[in-house]
C-alpha cells in the first residue's frame, strides 16, 4: 500500500426487492405474444426509468436531503492517487459509467447511488422454452450519503415502483433491509492519533478518503453509546470484495499489527 488512506465516512443502504406480475401463469409466446403485457420487459423499462441521460437518478425526491460536498472536501479526495486506465484494465471494462458532473471516486465515495443487484424471471434453464413469463423479480439497492435517511428513501422507492406500474401488471414492492450513511469528524483526538500511527508505520501522512460501502452499525454505536467512529481498516479495493477470490494481502495483515499500538499509544498522549 503505497498511498495510506483512512475513511473518514461510509455511505448508508436501502435495499428493497420488486416483483411484477402479468397473466396468472407462464403462457406461450407464439400463442400469447403481443397480446399480454410481459412481466420481464415492464420491469426492464421501470428499472431503466430510474435514471436519466446523465445517469443522475430521477426518482422524486431522492436527492432532498443530500449534503453536497464542499469543494476543499473534493480537493482533498482528489489527492489520493488513480489511474483511470489502470482501473478499467482490472475491471475489463472499456469505459466508465457514472453521475455526469463527478470523479469517479466522487461517484464512489460523495455521492448517493441506485443499482440493480439481481434480476431474474421466465425460463432460465438450457436450451430453449418460448415463455411469456408470469412473474418477474429485481433486488435493487441504493447507497446513501450524509443526511439521507435509509426509511426515508426506502419509501420513496417502494412508492416510485408501485406508481409507475402499467396497466396489465400488478406491483408488489418490500424492503429487504437499510442502514444509515455515517461520517466522522478529522479533528478528534482519536482521528489524529489514527493518522499519526499509519504515517508511523507508512511513513506517509494518510489521505483522507470517503468509503463507498456501508457499516450501518457505526450510526447505532454514536446514537447508543455517545461515540465517533474511528475506521482503520487495511484492506485495499484490490481485494475483491463480495466478488469470487476475496483476498486480504498478508502484507496489510502484519501493517495492521503494527499500527494498532502506534494508534494506543498516541491517541493517550493525545
Amino acid at each position: 500500500m503505497e498511498h495510506p488512506s483512512i475513511d473518514i465516512g461510509v455511505r448508508g443502504l436501502s435495499y428493497i426487492e420488486v416483483e411484477v406480475t402479468g397473466p396468472n401463469r407462464d403462457l406461450h409466446s407464439g400463442v400469447y405474444g403481443g397480446a399480454v403485457a410481459n412481466p420481464i420487459t415492464i420491469l426492464a423499462k421501470m428499472i431503466a426509468s430510474c435514471h436519466d441521460e446523465n445517469n443522475h437518478i430521477t426518482i422524486p425526491g431522492f436527492y432532498d436531503d443530500v449534503v453536497e460536498s464542499t469543494p476543499a472536501e473534493r480537493e482533498k479526495m482528489a489527492q489520493a492517487p488513480y489511474d483511470e486506465n489502470e482501473f478499467k484494465a482490472d475491471l475489463g471494462v472499456s469505459a466508465l459509467w457514472g453521475e455526469k458532473g463527478y470523479t469517479t471516486n466522487e461517484r464512489t465515495g460523495i455521492r448517493p447511488t441506485l443499482e440493480l443487484n439481481g434480476i431474474w424471471g421466465g425460463y432460465t434453464g438450457e436450451g430453449a422454452k418460448t415463455v411469456l413469463p408470469s412473474k418477474a423479480y429485481a433486488k435493487i439497492s441504493a447507497r446513501l450519503v450524509p443526511n439521507q435517511s435509509s426509511t426515508v428513501i426506502t419509501e420513496k422507492l417502494l412508492n416510485y415502483f408501485k406508481s409507475i406500474a402499467p396497466a396489465g401488471v400488478t406491483v408488489k414492492a418490500e424492503e429487504h433491509h437499510g442502514g444509515e450513511p455515517y461520517m466522522t469528524p478529522i479533528d478528534s483526538n482519536a482521528y489524529k492519533a489514527a493518522a499519526e500511527a499509519i504515517k508511523a508505520t507508512f511513513g506517509k501522512d494518510p489521505i483522507p478518503v470517503r468509503g463507498g460501502g456501508s457499516i450501518p452499525i457505526c450510526a447505532l454505536f454514536e446514537k447508543e453509546l455517545g461515540l465517533k467512529i474511528v475506521f482503520m481498516g487495511f484492506g485495499l479495493d484490490s481485494d475483491n470484495l463480495h466478488s469470487p477470490n476475496e483476498k486480504y494481502d498478508i502484507f496489510n495483515f502484519y501493517k495492521g499489527i503494527e499500527t494498532i499500538p502506534y494508534f494506543h499509544k498516541f491517541f493517550k498522549l493525545g
